[in-house]
């Protein structure tokens, strides 16, 4: 019985394994496609005759703190990534204590990585969205009449950086799943016998 337990645990976390691997794969790569498409987007037109304007994520600095978040959620996933490929590599796993303790060190770190990123993604949508509008409050002018090529990349890539965020959240609830297995289910926050 006990052996068959253990089997099916193992089953089960070789899954969810590759399945986070794979999530985190697909975030590195919206996380990547975000910061190139919002970091490297500029537009120039000419206004007022002769008067020349180029439009940069520099204009938003909603826009260039996504960049800088989005890459390094990027660099984060991939060192993830990197560990459960070494940890698949060697096929030895260390002692429940060790896998306990890094599954709360990877749960904590998850869900610090989604929330910042979907707090970034929200604040640059916010201030994209200002810059649609315009505020003749403030006298500041739709710059999307002007910049729509600008407008429009930078749209995909809020796109994309929303989309790394939900899988983010997704790959935190696995993270969670991971953490809460060593748990009993009948008592709270006790440990299973080993």
């Amino acid at each position: 019985m006990h052996l068959q337990i253990t089997f099916q645990e193992g089953i089960m976390e070789n899954t969810s394994l590759k399945t986070q691997g794979f999530l985190r794969l697909l975030s590195i790569i919206l996380c990547i496609l975000t910061a190139c498409l919002v970091g490297l987007d500029t537009q120039t037109k000419p206004l007022f005759g002769s008067f020349v304007r180029k439009a940069t994520d520099e204009d938003l600095k909603a826009l260039v703190t996504l960049v800088i978040v989005d890459s390094v959620v990027a660099g984060y996933n991939l060192l993830q990534l990197s560990k459960y490929l070494v940890c698949d590599h060697f096929k030895e796993y260390p002692p429940t204590g060790f896998k306990r303790n890094q599954a709360w060190l990877s749960f904590l770190l998850d869900q610090m990585v989604a929330y910042v990123s979907y707090a970034t993604n929200l604040a640059a949508a916010q201030a994209s969205i200002l810059a649609i509008t315009g505020s003749s409050q403030l006298q500041w002018m739709k710059l999307c009449n002007i910049y729509t090529r600008f407008c429009f990349q930078i749209g995909g890539g809020l796109l994309c950086g929303f989309l790394a965020s939900l899988l983010m959240a997704v790959i935190s609830s696995i993270s969670a799943f991971n953490l809460f297995r060593f748990y009993s289910t009948k008592e709270f926050l006790v440990l299973k016998p080993i």
